[in-house]
């Protein structure tokens, strides 16, 4: 059976006048009223769409097409614009206006100056698994491709004013964190309760929902949860990512259910070829760290498809990927498109219009 997906995009809500980004998410949901599950998120020039799960991919870009044009409607209707963006290009927003909720309140105690430039955006895909032990296992195998999908999602290359050098800076930001990236490798569902409670103590956990590794089971669903990359600028990127996930955890689990529980890759290892990802996207080089080796990024985009085809054929997903990989090889990251635009014009205003353009084009 193939499994459902359940999809959260976070957006940016900005002023198309300055460019910069407006801490109004407030308004724009207010005005969203036919959304019936967009929310607010941890700062005020944020929100987020969240799916109703499905298995089938066309129904899932189908329904984020439509989420994305109704925010931006509402957003223009208080003379503002949304963007898809991994972080802020244009604005002052450090430290960032948090949204009023206890849960952020508790979270800017425990974690002080971390959260004070937390402005990121994310793609999450949910994937049903049949428990929380098999996720565990699949984030195992989902390890060693994790910096593939960055490479594949990174679309934030400018921060608040300056070129960052990165393709995804959201990635750099968001690893400072205690507990994010890469989920360490667990040789037994054991040992990932043992960490959990060992976190627990630390202080590092203010509950479940703050294991923030890019591949998790999920605090409140019976799924595991992949928040490796930035939210893409085309929602036909978003699919082509979705599927990738997918058939990478339909991989994981047949081989769970043989008793394999992954390559114990050293997270030392999985944590240079994030930096490495997320510095040089789809134009440069990545580790395969199964061999620790370089090789380009768009030559271990074709061996991620290669390893997850017969799922992905399976599911009926295949020609969407293959397709929809192509594309994205051809025309690159939303990194790459935010770069050309700011090319053509030096200006990063001209970055945030394209932005503005594409993210519900």
């Amino acid at each position: 059976m193939t499994p459902l997906i359940g999809i959260e995009e976070e957006y940016l809500i900005v002023d198309p006048w300055s460019r910069h980004v407006a801490p109004r998410a407030a308004d724009v949901l207010a005005a969203a009223t036919d959304v019936l599950d967009v929310v607010h998120e941890i700062t005020r020039f944020q929100v987020e769409a969240r799916t109703a799960p499905s298995a089938d991919l066309g129904e899932l870009d189908t329904r984020l097409r439509a989420a994305r044009k109704e925010v931006a409607e509402a957003a223009r209707s208080c003379g503002l614009a949304v963007v898809a963006s991994g972080i802020p290009v244009l604005g002052d927003i450090v430290p960032i206006p948090l949204t009023d909720d206890v849960r952020y309140e508790q979270g800017r105690i425990l974690y002080r100056a971390l959260q004070d430039d937390l402005s990121i955006c994310a793609l999450h895909v949910h994937v049903d698994v049949p428990d929380e032990e098999q996720a565990v296992y699949v984030g195992n195998h989902l390890r060693p491709w994790l910096p593939t999908l960055i490479a594949l999602a990174a679309n934030s290359p400018f921060f608040v004013g300056r070129d960052t050098g990165y393709a995804s800076w959201r990635v750099i930001s968001w690893g400072r964190w205690p507990v994010s990236g890469a989920p360490p490798y667990f040789p037994s569902y054991a040992d990932y309760e043992l960490a959990l409670r060992a976190l627990s103590q630390s202080g590092a956990l203010m509950d479940p929902k703050t294991v923030y590794w890019d591949a998790r089971p999920s605090p409140s669903l019976p799924t595991i949860e992949v928040r490796v990359a930035d939210v893409p600028l085309d929602v036909s990127d978003s699919l082509t990512i979705i599927g990738l996930i997918r058939s990478l955890v339909v991989t994981a689990l047949s081989a769970v259910a043989h008793g394999d529980r992954g390559l114990p890759i050293p997270s030392e290892v999985i944590r240079a070829a994030y930096w490495r990802a997320a510095r040089d996207g789809l134009g440069g080089d990545s580790l395969d760290v199964r061999e620790g080796v370089l090789v380009p990024a768009r030559v271990m985009a074709g061996r991620l498809l290669e390893h997850v085809r017969e799922a992905a054929a399976e599911a009926g997903d295949l020609p969407l990927v293959e397709e929809g990989l192509d594309r994205l090889l051809g025309r690159g990251s939303g990194a790459e498109r935010q770069r050309r635009a700011h090319a053509r014009t030096g200006h990063l205003a001209a970055v945030v219009d394209d932005l503005i353009e594409a993210t519900v084009a």
